[in-house]
């Protein structure tokens, strides 16, 4: 057996493949009733879920992120290994969706996840939410994930001291975590170079009640995995441990003839001790009870029974995928079946709400044909998927939510044109009103769109509002529509003259004083707005005699 040897500078590749060493441990800590966190190690994948939401279901947000994702413990990925942890984390988003669908209760669930994938000699990193990731290499411990709380973001726009974080009111405030409210949450992604010999401690914030030098002085100082996360778990609980704390440690390591023997916690039962269990169960429960109890198996004669015997047919002959859109607890047993399959293949360490809903058979599932599919995927995940099963993936609440949003784009766009063609409408318009005691010309209607208003002044005439004949001044506060600036223009010119705003197929043009050498000719159908010649003068005010004014308004 070869020494375990660390790559030169980075450039010697290790002679065997890596592994993880791990050891993990969860606590509900003093205060909380029920744990929200969950965990998993094995030897290519840790993972690390605190959930939130409390008592409506962060202990299902969290167990179903990190159930969903115990599958990527594996090592060959050929290259695309960040992407396929990427696009789990996004899965488990979306099935956090579906869950708060089917029960709303559970609105406002959401989880942190913090994972390490080790995968052809490179370790990929996932991160969202407030857990942690740190790394000892060479001597050197330090923090590889960011917060993405409130207080962070406060720290690195400088407006707060690192100091100053613990005892900020809103230091729990999380910026971004899976969950129902973004069906896209913008993760942390890293592929980072590994070493034999790195350290890595993943944990939930409730670590944080520990002073940051005694968790480092833990870390570096304690080799053994196992003893370092019970002496990190059992400081969190002496510091009163307000909220749930779990802790995984990783080491890596080169893959040796003994690793078989890896140890490992045992915590889900072999599926024939499981099925044994189950069938003792329902013999014990009422009969209207034995076809209702989520995770529970069925008698040996039933689907479950062939489907732990290898077959993965009904009793009928029908495929079992199909079976589950007419039994909607199928998928709960299948899933159960395929979990405890998965956790018996290989050494690994599930503590947490995820170890409770394993051991129970409460999968956090969705009923039917998608779970069903889910879970062969589970069973057969070294085989490629089938592309004409992409429709049967855990997203159909996306396609709907870009219908929802396409058709309220849509009415927006509509809606906004109308308003600015309408509006583009109003400006075409002119209207005759006041403006600081004088007759102003105005581009627009008089109108006024909530807060908006529809006009703006043109000009404003020398016209004082007292020159003009009372009956003239209030049509003028009143507003004179016009069909365009020179109907306007004309408007004014007729206040201007004969202090009246009659068009002149209604009124005859007025002489323009007693003196002048032409007579007014006779109006005609054909009279055009005309004012006196030039030569004539047109003085401000109310020069003008108002008779013929006043006859022709009492005409109209």
């Amino acid at each position: 057996m070869a020494a375990t040897q660390s790559p030169a500078n980075g450039h010697q590749p290790p002679q065997r493949p890596l592994i993880m060493r791990f050891a993990a441990r969860s606590d509900v800590g003093r205060i909380r009733s029920k744990n929200d966190d969950s965990a998993y190690a094995g030897r290519h994948l840790a993972v690390v879920a605190d959930g939130m939401g409390g008592h409506a279901g962060g202990d299902v947000a969290s167990a179903a992120t990190v159930l969903d994702m115990i599958h990527l413990d594996r090592g060959g990925y050929h290259g695309d290994a960040g992407t396929v942890l990427a696009d789990e984390i996004q899965t488990a988003n979306s099935l956090l969706s579906e869950l708060v669908h089917q029960n709303p209760k559970l609105a406002g669930m959401g989880t942190t996840v913090t994972a390490l994938l080790l995968a052809e000699g490179k370790l990929h990193f996932a991160h969202i939410g407030d857990s942690r990731a740190y790394r000892l290499r060479d001597g050197e411990f330090k923090q590889v994930s960011v917060d993405h709380t409130f207080v962070q973001r406060l720290i690195d726009e400088g407006r707060l001291r690192p100091e100053e974080a613990e005892t900020h009111p809103h230091k729990n405030v999380l910026m971004r975590v899976l969950g129902d409210v973004d069906a896209s949450p913008e993760l942390d992604l890293d592929t980072l170079d590994v070493r034999p010999g790195d350290r890595w401690l993943l944990c939930s914030d409730g670590l944080n009640y520990v002073a940051g030098h005694a968790v480092e002085r833990t870390v570096r100082e304690t080799k053994n995995l196992r003893e370092c996360v019970e002496t990190l778990v059992d400081l969190t609980l002496e510091a009163g441990s307000p909220d749930n704390v779990t802790v995984i440690m990783v080491e890596i390591v080169e893959e040796t003839p003994d690793d078989v023997s890896t140890a490992a916690v045992e915590v889900i039962p072999s599926t024939g001790a499981a099925l044994a269990a189950a069938a003792a169960a329902r013999k014990n429960s009422p009969p209207e009870d034995r076809n209702t109890a989520a995770g529970d198996d069925a008698d040996p004669d039933s689907k479950e029974a062939k489907n732990a015997e290898g077959s993965s047919q009904d009793a009928d002959g029908t495929p079992s995928a199909q079976a589950g859109a007419t039994d909607p607890h199928l998928g709960e047993h299948l899933s159960a079946e395929v979990l405890r399959e998965e956790l018996a293949s290989r050494p690994h360490e599930l503590v947490g709400a995820a170890a409770a809903a394993a051991e129970s058979g409460s999968i956090p599932t969705i009923a039917g044909r998608t779970v069903a599919r889910r879970a062969a995927t589970l069973l057969t995940h070294r085989a490629e998927q089938p592309a004409n099963d992409a429709e049967d993936n855990l997203v159909p609440l996306k396609p709907r939510r870009w219908v929802t949003w396409a058709i309220a784009a849509s009415v927006l766009v509509a809606l906004t044109a109308g308003l600015w063609l309408g509006y583009a409408w109003t400006q075409t318009r002119y209207y005759v009103g006041e403006h600081d005691s004088r007759v102003a010309i105005f581009n627009g209607v008089s109108q006024r769109l909530g807060p908006i208003g529809l006009s703006s002044l043109e000009t404003v005439t020398e016209i004082r509002m007292d020159s003009l004949p009372p009956f003239s001044q209030q049509r003028v506060r009143q507003t004179v529509p016009a069909n365009d600036l020179y109907d306007a223009q004309r408007i004014v010119k007729n206040l201007e003259l004969t202090g009246t705003t009659s068009p002149e197929q209604d009124c005859p043009t007025p002489s323009p004083s007693p003196a002048a050498s032409t007579p007014a000719p006779a109006p005609t159908d054909s009279a055009v707005a005309a004012p006196a010649p030039d030569a004539a003068p047109a003085p401000a005010g109310p020069s003008p005699s108002p008779s013929p004014s006043v006859t022709c308004e009492a005409v109209q």
